[in-house]
């Protein structure tokens, strides 16, 4: 009696492990990638936001939000998690 209570839960229990990896852990995958490359920003890097707008990265606030410019004098403050692309990134500056 008790390892049939056991065997109507095991086609449950493959569902969720099927789940699992077909759905759940690559979405964390690709989040934790996107915060990376988020977190990564820096001055001059080119980006396009989830807006399709393509810019120049010209300052990196401290709260969660830079500046980017569109075109010669056309700034935008940008929430950095809008960012969905990094085209060219800059290199850094030796000390």
């Amino acid at each position: 009696m008790d390892g049939s209570a056991f065997a109507q839960f095991i086609p449950l229990i493959l569902i969720f492990a099927i789940m699992y990896f077909l759905l759940i852990r690559p979405q964390q995958k690709k989040l934790k990638e996107h915060q990376k490359m988020v977190e990564g920003l820096r001055r001059g890097d080119q980006v396009v936001t989830q807006g399709g707008l393509i810019g120049k990265v010209v300052k990196v606030k401290e709260s969660n939000e830079i500046e980017v410019e569109l075109a010669e004098g056309v700034k935008v403050r940008v929430v950095q998690s809008t960012i969905a692309q990094v085209l060219s990134k800059t290199e850094p500056a030796n000390s």
